[in-house]
């Protein structure tokens, strides 16, 4: 787009990101795509396009390990369904439900002509329009690495961390995949996975035989490495931007 931010800002940037999204979630890309405007004069909007797109990466991305992970563990998964007596029958239905409700809204989104409908329209139409402009990239293949790459070292963080606890440490890959989609829902769904991720690790590895003891502590391990890193660099990066941004200039 005809800008260059440095690599050592948008790092920082980065991390700053990650920071703010501990107190208030999402934040962290609004406030990323400002600073880039501020230190790095690139328009907000153009910032703030690029961060959806790594967004919808992710999302696709996440769905793939979810999907490897159904693959290698189905039967185990089922079954732990059965025991909660959840019924699969019921989730497809649900499922179902949600995806002819979300046709009838995008029915209604195309043909409806007020203001409100039209906002929306502009609104999904620019995070399809951000995600199909990955096929534009003129450096789409490494844009593509670097994103498998980033995934493969948080899958690999999960499968190093196993190593402190002796009894998780047993655990295969396919078996450790099910417990970092279950910390993944978790940080989704709190302020970086506050209180709430330790429980979902624990609970995801509990259908292996893994005592409370074990999958808290690797749970709380990993949590705690997780937000020590990002409020350590974070708060720095909030220190050192200035003057890194002041020197590129």
């Amino acid at each position: 787009m005809g800008h260059q931010p440095s690599i050592m800002s948008n790092v920082l940037l980065i991390l700053m990101a990650y920071l703010t999204n501990l107190g208030i979630p999402r934040s962290g890309e609004f406030l990323r795509a400002t600073a880039l405007s501020t230190y790095e004069g690139v328009p907000f909007q153009k910032g703030f396009g690029t961060i959806v797109i790594e967004r919808i990466v992710d999302l696709i991305l996440l769905l793939v390990v979810i999907g490897v992970a159904v693959l290698l563990q189905t039967e185990v998964i089922l079954n732990y369904f059965d025991a909660q007596h959840i019924s699969i029958s019921q989730l497809v239905l649900g499922l179902f439900i949600i995806l002819l409700v979300g046709a009838i809204l995008l029915y209604y989104l195309r043909k409806s002509t007020s203001p409100i409908a039209k906002k929306f329209r502009n609104f999904f139409g620019g995070l399809i329009e951000g995600a199909l402009s990955i096929l534009k990239l003129k450096n789409k293949w490494a844009f593509i690495a670097h994103s498998l790459f980033i995934w493969m070292a948080y899958v690999g963080m999960f499968w190093v961390i196993k190593f402190t606890i002796p009894e998780v440490s047993q655990l295969s890959f396919s078996q450790i995949l099910v417990g970092f989609i279950a910390g993944a829902f978790a940080m989704t769904a709190t302020n970086g996975g506050i209180g709430l991720y330790p429980i979902a690790i624990n609970q995801s590895l509990s259908i292996y035989g893994i005592s409370a003891t074990a999958g808290n502590a690797f749970g709380w391990i990993v949590w705690i490495t997780q937000t020590m890193m990002i409020v350590v660099l974070g708060a720095l990066s909030f220190l050192v931007l200035p003057f890194i941004a002041s020197k590129n200039k």
